[in-house]
């Protein structure tokens, strides 16, 4: 998997396009959540796309901090249904870490975590704090990494 990071600006719309799907393929159709996707965030975030034989099958944003949380945050990681068993959630992830070290160094990163999800991100260094909550109706814990 090839990873890009770009800004808002610096999306084609054929690339914008393709994240939206992705994003509500996942957490729309496949998690039956009904939510809002599109945020008027995507505009101040940093996007880490990954693209596996010329498609989209990877993502992720990225906040400095104050943007979202009050540290620097990842959100809306997604993996393309049939790409999971390839460890591409970990390779995006980790480009995304390797992002923020390289534009945000030293900075503490935080996350709503799904629940279900609590190992995968504890395995990549975060740890969770306070109590689980729902967000759109899934649970999530918050996790920082130092």
């Amino acid at each position: 998997m090839q990873v890009s990071v770009k800004t808002f600006d610096q999306l084609t719309t054929e690339e914008l396009y393709h994240i939206l799907r992705l994003r509500s393929e996942v957490f729309v159709v496949e998690q039956d959540c009904v939510y809002q996707d599109v945020d008027n965030k995507d505009q101040k975030a940093l996007h880490v796309i990954g693209v596996k034989n010329d498609e989209i099958v990877a993502y992720t944003r990225i906040f400095k901090p104050g943007d979202y949380f009050e540290n620097v945050s990842i959100g809306r990681v997604v993996v393309r249904h049939d790409q999971r068993k390839y460890g591409l959630g970990k390779q995006i992830m980790q480009a995304s870490l390797a992002t923020i070290d390289e534009r945000f160094p030293n900075k503490p990163i935080e996350i709503s975590a799904q629940t279900y999800l609590l190992q995968f991100y504890t395995d990549l260094g975060f740890n969770a704090f306070g109590e689980e909550y729902l967000e759109d109706g899934i649970p999530h814990r918050r996790m920082l990494k130092e």
